[in-house]
């Protein structure tokens, strides 16, 4: 499969959405691009953040579980 694509002014080349759908790739998301002597080699790469994307979707922010912890120990009968 081959396809001829232009380079804009900034640098930048669009992937055609066969090949995006065959490699998977996502926006956002990461590739990674190695220069050979062939040309340039690019493969999709994983975020580690994107990895954990609504791993912890029903877990509170760290902060809000703090402070529920610290309310519980506060003896608000003596205040």
């Amino acid at each position: 499969m081959e396809h001829t694509i232009a380079i804009t002014p900034k640098g930048q080349i669009h992937i055609p959405v066969d090949f995006r759908k065959i490699l998977g790739l996502t926006a956002p998301g990461l590739v990674e691009i190695e220069l050979t002597k062939g040309g340039l080699i690019i493969r999709p790469k994983k975020s580690p953040i994107l990895k954990l994307a609504g791993k912890y979707k029903n877990r509170k922010p760290t902060a809000e579980l703090n402070i529920e912890k610290i309310r519980e120990k506060i003896d608000y009968s003596s205040l």
